[in-house]
């Protein structure tokens, strides 16, 4: 059945996520080209890269970088390079986010019941991409990482949505 209400936190589910990514773009921009390389010897949960955030002078930039140097190894090779400067989050990450937003937004219009293989679809490429690279030496590259990351963004933006519309509908239908 396809449904076309749109819920007002799907909306702002869809904004929020949308900001985030483009965030992610406009911030390489904002800095002097060629001065950010985060190296290639990141770590993930611990911020491995302080020194070097430390030195941006806006501090929504440096919050954006501390954000990706908690949560993502950014190890350089393994990221997009913007105005010279690497992305605050790797290519993987860029994918989820922007998965995330286009799922969301694809929600808002068409919201169709989806089988949970389709879930399980979706999130296949990301999990076998990510596990071959962790357990052997194979090494994806950065488009592979992309389109994996926004395969399974979207899924989950997707699934999201429908949990959310269907909690709220519930919620009205309990009123």
């Amino acid at each position: 059945m396809i449904k076309t209400k749109i819920t007002i936190i799907n909306l702002i589910l869809f904004i929020l996520c949308l900001a985030w990514a483009l965030t992610m773009i406009i911030v390489p921009l904002t800095l002097p080209p060629n001065s950010v390389d985060l190296g290639s010897d990141g770590k993930v949960g611990i911020l491995d890269h302080k020194e070097q955030i430390n030195e941006m002078q806006n501090p929504f930039v440096r919050f954006i970088y501390y954000t990706g140097d908690i949560n993502c190894h950014q190890i350089n090779h393994r990221s997009y390079f913007i105005n010279g400067n690497q992305m605050p989050y790797c290519s993987r990450d860029m994918g989820v986010f922007f998965g995330l937003a286009i799922g969301l937004g694809i929600a808002l219009f068409i919201m169709i019941e989806i089988k949970w293989w389709w879930i399980v679809a979706g999130l296949a490429p990301i999990i076998i991409d990510g596990t071959l690279q962790l357990f052997t030496t194979y090494e994806s590259s950065n488009p592979v990482r992309l389109i994996t990351g926004l395969l399974a963004g979207a899924v989950a933006g997707f699934a999201l949505a429908i949990i959310v519309y269907e909690v709220a509908f519930l919620i009205k239908k309990r009123k």
